[in-house]
């Protein structure tokens, strides 16, 4: 049996009286790319970070790599992408090198300077991240594909086991977003990393993802291989319609 590495027993969390979670049971296993979607207000980004331990659910339980979540502290193991990551000062005056070595923050504390080690560790997820050349550019001077790929280095330099990626593509053009899912493709391929990907795009979701987790204030898991109609069906309800389109 494969180990799980999220697990969501009867979680509920609410925003006032209004629960955005309701009683959520699923678990996420090791090696699995979950897609999660749902129509906005489902509770996605809310389910992110009650899984990264940023809200406390009002009931229920969670555990995180086989540990309640309350005594969890190993969280260089989680890498998180937030959205709208990309949304900053482009005048901020720092290179990617820069950008990418605050993700050892979790290792070598705010105000540790840089071991040769954590060095080495900043350089091999540039270069895990396809952006080693650009390692002294200033990041405001970069496309938003390539701004996306310093984000995914910040989240690899400790090495996680479990990414999640919270929208991670919006206003990247079609190009950088086919190059962003081969590289989470061969992250979790290739490196046996544990991927949670949020996304409004559904095609991208069901030709990339293995699972499908459908959010719509509770949490069902479908196999991305039988199709997305079932998952459709359950996030949105019967009353959607779809336009077919093509990824190439």
């Amino acid at each position: 049996m494969a180990e799980k590495i999220i697990e969501f027993k009867n979680v509920t969390f609410s925003y006032g009286k209004q629960p955005a979670v309701d009683k959520a049971t699923f678990s996420i296993e090791k090696g699995d790319f979950v897609g999660m979607i749902g129509p906005n207000g489902s509770g996605k980004t809310t389910v992110v970070k009650l899984m990264l331990g940023l809200l406390t659910p009002d009931s229920g339980s969670i555990r995180v790599f086989g540990k309640e979540i309350s005594g969890f502290h190993d969280w260089q193991r989680v890498g998180y992408v937030p959205q709208k990551a990309t949304n900053f000062d482009q005048n901020f005056p720092a290179s990617v090198f820069e950008v990418a070595s605050m993700g050892m923050a979790s290792k070598a504390g705010l105000m540790k300077q840089l071991s040769k080690a954590d060095h080495g560790a900043v350089e091999k997820a540039l270069e895990v991240a396809g952006i080693s050349g650009l390692r002294n550019s200033r990041i405001g001077d970069l496309s938003g594909g390539q701004q996306q790929r310093v984000f995914i280095a910040r989240a690899l330099v400790s090495e996680p086991d479990l990414l999640i990626l919270d929208e991670p593509t919006v206003g990247v053009d079609q190009k950088a977003q086919h190059e962003f899912y081969l590289l989470l493709g061969e992250l979790n391929r290739k490196r046996g990393m544990t991927l949670v990907l949020i996304s409004h795009d559904v095609g991208v979701v069901a030709k990339n993802a293995g699972k499908i987790a459908c959010v719509n204030a509770g949490v069902t898991m479908h196999d991305a291989s039988s199709g997305i109609d079932s998952a459709l069906l359950c996030a949105y309800g019967n009353d959607m319609g779809r336009v077919p389109h093509h990824h190439d």
